[in-house]
């Protein structure tokens, strides 16, 4: 069971050298999920028989000395999102649980890579949500406080890598869902540049699509970024380098973005943000307090309008047409002063015309080309990931929903969209790192924002980090 402590390169050593056979490997990752899972709930479905016969496979061929894949024999869970050959995929909906005859562009590419596909994890409804629950699966909770959320859509994946569960996973981010539920459970995840990593068997949007969604994104998650670069080389296709030396600290650029009147910022998680740029500051690095690197108003009205252009697909027809009916009302509350997170701006945004579309997408290029000056200065941004640590479950119907900050102030539950604007808005790449806990003992991630492309760089800063500053810290389950 201590093989199931090591990072995913860890164990991978380990299966290498033969310290330990796939099988076996398998067999310790399924006694470790029956351990956990009536606490959390993380992982929702398993293939035990299927999984067992590719492990046997491979130690096979290992033992024939045939040439095998980087990631050969790692046994390994998928998002509930993705289409897994053999099981059933079903995004938490009754209607669309249906079981798979091919894998998703992104499941091929793992498992064509070696990994022993075994079981899937948890997501809301539709990914549509920061808190992981669904009437087919039911409720993942945090490992480090299961009366709290372990953060969405990729929460049961976040919550396997906290566990020690699997040691990869595949995730999927439109609104913060690789980020958010590594934050919330103290795992690193990385947000690539959008049109990176193909999109195939998520689902959203329907099944059977090939349409690249706008905004969303295909990403992994792990619990070090050296396991993130080795499994975004194989979901990227070779686009990204398997392996690489982290970034030199001492010549480091960052600038320190903690700042945004309109942005929400619980003062546990500023601190501990703080703190690690504190400790950067130590290693060497030059870390820059920066004000907001775009207009924050202008940023949120074109990813309102952006986000709303794709989920309003979703949708029940009934509602869009119950939100096109609200228009006339919507912009007249917009036009008195309702902000972009409003429920007036959210009905404009569902129901937006292609030209509103291209207005807001004529805002996404300048502030684009204007953040280009930022990053000549840095080399990466350093932000929060959230307004606040975990926070405890909360079914009520989404518009009713409050977040409380540890100063009892309350804030829209929107508000989680704040921070992971700006990467998401913009389609650069964005890594989470662990940055700490707050005083009550709750993991605080962290984000570090790099340019368009600059996914290599962004992952260099954050291995430096995990080795020379801090990294996955694991929780007493």
């Amino acid at each position: 069971m201590d093989l199931l402590e090591l990072d995913a390169t860890g164990q991978l050593v380990a299966l290498a050298s033969g310290r330990v056979s796939a099988v076996e490997l398998l067999k310790a990752t399924l006694v470790r999920h029956e351990q956990t899972h009536g606490a959390i709930n993380a992982v929702i479905m398993a293939d035990p028989e299927r999984a067992l016969d590719r492990a046997r496979a491979i130690d096979d061929l290992r033992a024939k000395g045939d040439a095998l894949g980087p990631l050969a024999g790692l046994p390994m869970t998928i998002k509930d999102t993705f289409d897994v050959a053999g099981m059933a995929a079903s995004s938490g909906i009754e209607a669309l649980r249906r079981r798979q005859v091919e894998d998703a562009t992104v499941v091929a590419r793992a498992r064509g890579a070696g990994a022993v596909i075994w079981g899937k994890t948890n997501t809301p409804v539709m990914a549509g949500d920061w808190q992981s629950f669904n009437g087919l699966y039911g409720t993942t909770n945090n490992p480090w406080d299961p009366s709290r959320t372990c953060g969405g859509s990729s929460g049961g994946a976040a919550a396997a890598l906290a566990l020690r569960v699997t040691a990869l996973e595949i995730g999927s981010d439109i609104g913060g869902s690789l980020r958010v539920p590594a934050a919330f459970c103290g795992a690193v995840s990385h947000k690539p540049t959008w049109g990176l990593v193909p999109q195939h068997g998520h689902v959203p949007p329907k099944p059977g699509s090939w349409v690249e969604r706008d905004l969303n994104v295909v990403g992994p998650m792990a619990r070090s970024p050296r396991d993130l670069r080795l499994l975004l080389s194989i979901l990227a296709g070779g686009a990204v380098a398997p392996k690489a030396p982290p970034a030199e600290l001492k010549s480091a650029r960052i600038g320190l973005w903690l700042d945004e009147a309109q942005f929400p910022l619980d003062p546990e998680v500023r601190a501990v943000v703080e703190a690690l740029a504190a400790d950067l500051v130590r290693a060497g690095a030059q870390v820059t307090p920066i004000p907001s690197p775009v207009d924050a108003r202008q940023l949120m009205g074109a990813y309102q309008t952006l986000l709303g252009g794709v989920l309003g697909e979703d949708l029940p027809p009934a509602v869009l047409r119950q939100m096109q009916m609200m228009r006339p009302f919507a912009k007249l509350a917009v036009k008195r002063g309702a902000g972009p997170l409003s429920t007036p701006a959210l009905a404009l945004a569902y129901t937006a015309t292609h030209r509103e579309w291209m207005e807001a997408d004529a805002v996404r290029c300048r502030l684009r080309h204007e953040i280009g000056a930022v990053f000549d200065r840095f080399d990466a941004i350093l932000a929060p990931i959230t307004p606040l640590a975990a926070f405890p479950h909360d079914h009520k119907a989404f518009q009713s929903r409050k977040l409380t900050l540890s100063t009892g102030a309350a804030i829209p539950y929107n508000s989680m969209l704040n921070w992971i604007a700006l990467a998401t808005t913009l389609g650069l790449p964005a890594t989470a790192v662990p940055a700490g806990q707050t005083p009550s003992g709750l993991p605080v991630g962290a984000q570090l924002i790099g340019p368009v492309g600059g996914d290599a760089r962004t992952l260099a800063l954050a291995q430096a980090i995990d080795e020379d500053v801090r990294g996955f810290t694991a929780p007493a389950v």
